[in-house]
């Protein structure tokens, strides 16, 4: 790859001016909206003896810890813990993990995914929860096909029969019941909902590595269908929550985090990117997607 030309996956890059960096732990300092429980509370002694045993497994303090480093502890965490679910190994994945649909529940019970018409999830495994949720729901269902290879797909729940809603929702059902939408097609999206195989506590979302869900984002702002406003939201495992990760100009920062036990809104959210940073792409990345060819035609 030439010098001058970084690709969408992530770079191994230091973590600047960040104390304590990648403590994995299973509480923030933001707004906490889940069972009850209200900002600022105490650490039940469980919480606490969690937040201990992560640290002993990726000690804290001041950290050179890249985005490749991140994911190789979290995925192996995720085993370690017993937490891990199909499909196997987690590593080089979008992790699924026990409590998947308590953490899809919990998107559910928000008032950004009632007012919705149009939800765009990602088409990985934890996220089948709330793909089912959506069509139950009513909501339209914008879904990248794997690798952006054949670019959207587009479910309609008033078109599919109620009794294959479960199965639509799944990345097979999708091609069965779902229609590959033409770029002019794509509706205006309301929620965005990503998988992470890390969050951090101030919304940066470390992904596979493969930058495609910047990618599909991207592709949407530079469509008009989504702006600095759309919100986006991100499912994952308490265990999947670190206190920082390195922040790059391309990564998609997220609203709202959603785990098995609680709801986690950021403020201060950093920026997301205006649409496609085409100087980040690599050659080989614009001959895998062609939809990127005829989004760069449109967008001109």
């Amino acid at each position: 790859m030439p010098a001058e030309k970084m690709a969408y996956a992530p770079m191994c890059i230091s973590i600047h001016a960040c104390i304590n960096a990648v403590r994995f732990t299973s509480s923030m300092h933001r707004e906490i909206v889940s069972g009850g429980a209200s900002a600022g509370r105490r650490e039940a002694p469980s919480e606490f003896m969690l937040r201990r045993s992560l640290r002993a497994v990726v000690p804290g303090g001041p950290s050179s810890l890249s985005k490749d480093e991140i994911r190789e502890r979290i995925w192996r965490l995720l085993e370690e813990r017993g937490v891990a679910r199909f499909p196997r190994p987690v590593r080089g994945r979008i992790p699924n993990f026990v409590g998947a649909e308590k953490a899809a529940g919990r998107i559910f019970s928000r008032r950004e995914f009632e007012d919705a018409e149009v939800i765009k999830v990602n088409p990985d495994a934890p996220q089948i929860p709330v793909r089912r949720m959506a069509l139950a729901a009513g909501k339209k269902l914008l879904m990248p096909t794997p690798r952006l290879k054949r670019g959207f797909m587009l479910l309609d729940p008033g078109r599919i029969p109620k009794e294959a809603l479960r199965r639509a929702s799944t990345l097979r059902g999708a091609f069965k019941y779902g229609r590959i939408c033409p770029l002019q097609q794509i509706p205006n999206v309301d929620l965005i909902v990503v998988g992470s195989v890390a969050v951090s506590r101030d919304g940066i979302r470390v992904g596979k590595g493969g930058g495609y869900s910047e990618i599909e984002y991207g592709i949407l702002r530079e469509l008009r269908l989504v702006d600095e406003e759309t919100p986006v939201f991100t499912s994952v495992h308490d265990l999947q929550i670190i206190d920082c990760a390195p922040r790059e100009a391309h990564d998609l920062t997220v609203d709202l985090i959603s785990t098995p036990r609680r709801l986690l809104r950021i403020r201060g959210r950093h920026p997301r990117p205006e649409g496609i940073l085409w100087e980040m792409l690599t050659d080989a990345q614009m001959r895998e997607m062609p939809i990127l060819h005829e989004v760069r035609r449109i967008s001109k």
